[in-house]
């Protein structure tokens, strides 16, 4: 049964329950007259069910349908307006209010009119409510479907490592029956946002599943020394830009009581809310195009394609909230990439701030351009070129002393991946494995065949056991 029906059974209350609240979910431990704001919010979104009986961190308490009960939802919804049509039933142990989306919007109730924005209802400015209908697109990109797409399409392992990040468990939920619960599916087919996120080969059926990442020498395009095409599901474009950044990004650490702490020159925290938003909001009805990372020796640059949704300008950013995307922004949402209300660009701006940079800028036409400055406290040297001031001082010394040796005993010199590890054992000589294959962008077992060529050329060795150890280089 599909939730968007006026029906509702225990199996579903009970995936619903595991899986939180979400952008059609909605948890109230007891009835308030305040649930005509949840209600109209539904409406106007993509509908949902308000579960009365559940307190927010999912713990069941219990409520009962009683005629009275019944009759104060009905008089909620008559004074709706327009009025809205729900389903109540008694559940188990919890009386369930099913609303479907409204086909007559905007939907308003007494105190004005409600929107869901990720797991929450917020009131909606005359700004925020102008914009939300300006394009009165019937049927957004992300609820539209490929030809040919079926449910046996879909991964069962993104299934699984999405509700791992996520903290769900859905024990032997049948797919289509995760994908309904989760409004990227209906009766018979899978959505486009469920596409881009649970496809076994999400571009080989979506092109616009795709985002590229690229570091350049200098501060224009001219040299490209880093480059991955990443054609994937949007939590794999997510987390593999992540370790981009964080390789290319320069770093210095820090000791906090027992524990080493990384400091990147752009709070990580700042970039992931960029590359969420792009991933949120870009428009993905505009085919050939992607999301691009560019890391340059002065900035960060973030683009997604489409610009920003019909009716809103960059002076409106920090003040209206608008999803162009909402059952991609509800996934991410419960991944935890998205914080209840968003950090939002006026976070951000404080976040850079904080840290003694400069806030960041945004500019809007075809393409949505979010530009983070770096940290002048950690330039490269007039001259230089390429990440290696972050890898501390003495290391174009040793590299020469390196190769100066392997070329007398050897006749040989390093290959780029084998300095890449070096540098990064001369930051830190108990550097794990798996940390080198982050940043180095390789396989471990890629890395530990260079460990090897690099222990047989008498340039590095281990000291001690591989648990409590540590690499030495012998220049």
């Amino acid at each position: 049964m599909n939730l968007t029906d006026h029906a509702i059974t225990a199996e579903q209350v009970k995936l619903l329950v595991r899986e939180g609240e979400g952008l059609t979910v909605e948890f109230k431990e007891r009835y308030t007259p305040r649930i005509d704001e949840d209600i109209v919010a539904f409406a106007n979104a993509k509908g949902g069910t308000i579960l009365l009986g559940v307190r927010d961190d999912g713990i069941v308490v219990g409520e009962r349908m009683t005629n009275d009960l019944k009759a104060k939802i009905n008089s909620l919804t008559r004074n709706c307006k327009p009025t809205i049509s729900t389903g109540l039933s008694q559940v188990s142990e919890v009386v369930a209010v099913v609303v479907p989306e409204g086909s007559e919007k905007p939907y308003s109730c007494g105190a004005g009119y409600y929107r869901r924005l990720d797991g929450s209802t917020q009131k909606m400015s005359n700004d925020e409510l102008r914009i939300m209908f300006s394009e009165n697109e019937p049927l957004p990109f992300e609820e539209k479907t490929v030809k040919g797409f079926t449910f046996d399409d879909v991964s069962r392992a993104k299934i699984r490592a999405f509700n791992k990040e996520a903290g769900i468990r859905i024990g032997a939920t049948a797919v289509p029956d995760f994908l309904r619960s989760l409004k990227v599916a209906d009766e018979n087919r899978v959505k486009n946002a469920g596409i881009l996120f649970f496809a076994k080969d999400a571009y080989d059926h979506l092109h616009q599943a795709q985002m590229t990442l690229l570091a350049f020498k200098g501060r224009d395009r001219l040299r490209i020394y880093d480059r991955r095409d990443v054609r994937d599901d949007l939590l794999t474009q997510f987390n593999e830009a992540v370790a981009f950044l964080e390789k290319h990004l320069n770093v210095r650490s820090e000791i906090r009581g027992v524990n080493r702490e990384d400091i990147y020159e752009i709070p990580l925290e700042v970039l992931r809310e960029g590359l969420v938003n792009a991933l949120m909001h870009r428009d993905y009805s505009i085919t050939g195009t992607q999301v691009s990372v560019e890391v340059f020796d002065d900035r960060v640059e973030i683009v997604n394609p489409g610009g920003l949704p019909k009716g809103l300008s960059v002076p409106d950013l920090g003040t209206v909230s608008i999803r162009r995307n909402e059952l991609i922004a509800d996934l991410f949402f419960r991944l935890h990439k998205v914080e209840r209300i968003g950090m939002g660009i006026r976070k951000m701006k404080e976040a850079m701030v904080a840290a003694g940079l400069r806030k960041p800028t945004f500019t809007s036409d075809t393409f949505f351009r979010a530009t983070f400055q770096r940290s002048p406290e950690f330039a490269l040297k007039e001259g230089k070129e390429g990440p290696e001031k972050r890898f501390g001082d003495g290391w174009e010394e040793l590299v020469e002393r390196l190769e100066e040796k392997l070329g007398e005993k050897l006749g040989e010199k390093m290959g780029e991946t084998e300095r890449h590890i070096l540098r990064l054992i001369h930051r830190d000589k108990h550097v794990a494995i798996r940390e080198m294959a982050r940043e180095v962008g390789i396989s471990t077992t890629a890395i530990d065949k260079n460990l090897t060529k690099l222990k047989k050329k008498g340039i590095l060795r281990r000291v001690g056991p591989d648990r409590g150890g540590y690499w030495k280089l012998t220049p």
